[in-house]
């Protein structure tokens, strides 16, 4: 897989995780998820875990994006920092299910995983 292609992955991840966030607040309530959401329903345990998840995403994939798009600059074989942005892709998948499930050794060594590729991404850009 080519690191552009993997970018892709997992910016479209997010978009998955945004919107499993969405309809797990609103369930399939269409009217409440295109409102003005002014009055937001109490989220489920569910949807808490959902959301920090997204949040979790959302503050790790500027890092992401940003050696990633390094390396694509640098122009250098991108091959090691593909192989650490599919660690990332695959932990980042994993850490979803992981973190709904509510098993918190289990989120906390995906989320190292994660963090460990992004590592394994900044060390060939060195």
């Amino acid at each position: 897989m080519t690191l552009t292609t993997i970018i892709l992955l997992v910016l479209a991840l997010y978009m998955v995780q945004l919107f499993l966030q969405e309809t797990s607040r609103f369930g399939f309530d269409l009217w409440g998820i295109m409102g003005n959401r002014d009055n937001q329903p109490e989220m489920s345990v569910v949807a808490g875990r959902l959301d920090r998840a997204k949040n979790n995403m959302l503050e790790s994939l500027p890092m992401f994006l940003g050696l990633a798009l390094l390396a694509l600059v640098k122009g250098d074989d991108t091959s090691r920092v593909a192989h650490a942005a599919t660690i990332f892709l695959i932990a980042r998948i994993v850490y979803v299910p992981a973190y709904v499930s509510g098993i918190p050794v289990l989120r906390s060594l995906v989320w190292l995983a994660g963090v460990a590729s992004l590592v394994m991404m900044a060390l060939p850009l060195i």
